[in-house]
């Protein structure tokens, strides 16, 4: 295989949802350390650019959105005057308007048929199957230019780059107590994981004593809607935040807590990648287990139920794997985390 050298500018492609995104911004550190004068671009979409725009190693971002309204989608390309491209998440009319606005290095992978006449580099990478991690499989896309790319799961964090954090407004500052561990508990998934169950997440809060936790729910403006007659059942230590903030408030005020716990989604790859504590529950399935969506940071941890799971798949909204995980185990996690400085 022919290999890249000194690239000017590279775009990166990844334009489905948040924790897909962060599991690939660790390409754009990997090839800034490879090549620190190489521009950076990420294309994705409009509403994950509070979460590209983190990383100091992107210089750039493309929206997908404005890509697909466009009438000449290989004009928008050009315009950024990259020589290469790598499609992490292949998306066929990205891949035809690239070969258009005549980017000389084009990376794929061999299992999408339209990269046979789009991609001029293809890589054998199959996901659904595999053993490794997305972000590891994700590095792989980087081997046309001849880049180390085994990293181990300790070392993918050390290539978020999570610096550009935006100021948190007052009012949402003042929520959190220096003197208390500030916790925020994620119980909803927007459908997008298997959920571990509002009842267990209701049993955690008791087992937090508010002496010692302060409690926050997050979520979504639709997921408040779903959250309205459970919020309010609990107890005046826990704090409502769900549809409060806007993405980069929420991302600031993550950064500010202690930890969160939630099922496999954006908001708990975010949290992991702030260095915060962030604990995953997974259902062991694959490819949904935590072997390939585990959160990645310092202080990142998950639990799974440690079964084969095959009750679930006509039900998994309901699933027995997820709710069997006892809060009782969660809340001894949490037990051991300390105050983040």
């Amino acid at each position: 295989m022919r290999k890249i050298n000194n690239p000017q500018s590279i775009i990166l492609s990844r334009t489905d949802a948040i924790g897909d995104v962060i599991l690939t911004l660790p390409l754009a550190g990997v090839l800034k350390k490879q090549f620190p004068a190489c521009k950076i671009y990420f294309l994705g979409r409009s509403y994950t650019e509070p979460v590209i725009s983190l990383s100091k190693y992107v210089d750039g971002f493309i929206d997908f959105d404005a890509f697909l309204k466009a009438t000449d989608k290989a004009g928008f390309l050009r315009k950024y005057n990259a020589n290469t491209i790598v499609h992490v998440f292949p998306k066929k009319e990205i891949a035809v308007a690239a070969k258009k606005a005549g980017i000389a290095n084009r990376i794929g992978t061999s299992h999408r048929i339209f990269h046979l006449f789009t991609c001029n580099y293809r890589l054998n990478i199959g996901r659904k199957n595999s053993d490794l991690h997305e972000a590891q499989l994700n590095l792989k896309l980087l081997k046309p230019f001849q880049i180390t790319t085994g990293f181990s799961l300790a070392e993918i964090p050390g290539f978020y780059g999570f610096e550009k954090i935006k100021p948190l407004p007052g009012q949402f500052a003042s929520l959190i107590d220096p003197k208390k561990i500030n916790v925020i508990l994620h119980p909803k998934s927007n459908r997008s994981a298997r959920e571990w169950g509002l009842d267990n997440f209701l049993t955690l809060i008791s087992l937090l004593p508010a002496e010692k936790y302060k409690i926050f729910i997050s979520g979504s403006g639709n997921e408040k809607l779903l959250l309205e007659d459970w919020i309010k059942q609990l107890p005046p230590h826990v704090v409502d935040l769900t549809g409060a903030m806007t993405l980069d408030e929420l991302i600031g005020f993550f950064s500010r807590c202690d930890g969160l716990v939630a099922a496999s989604t954006g908001p708990l790859h975010i949290a992991a990648a702030l260095n915060r504590y962030a604990l995953g529950i997974y259902p062991p399935i694959r490819p949904m287990h935590p072997g390939r969506w585990a959160p990645l940071g310092q202080h990142a941890s998950f639990l799974v139920a440690d079964k084969i799971c095959s009750q679930c798949k006509s039900n998994p909204h309901h699933c027995s794997c997820m709710q069997g995980i006892d809060p009782l185990e969660v809340a001894a996690k949490i037990e051991l985390w300390q105050k983040n400085p």
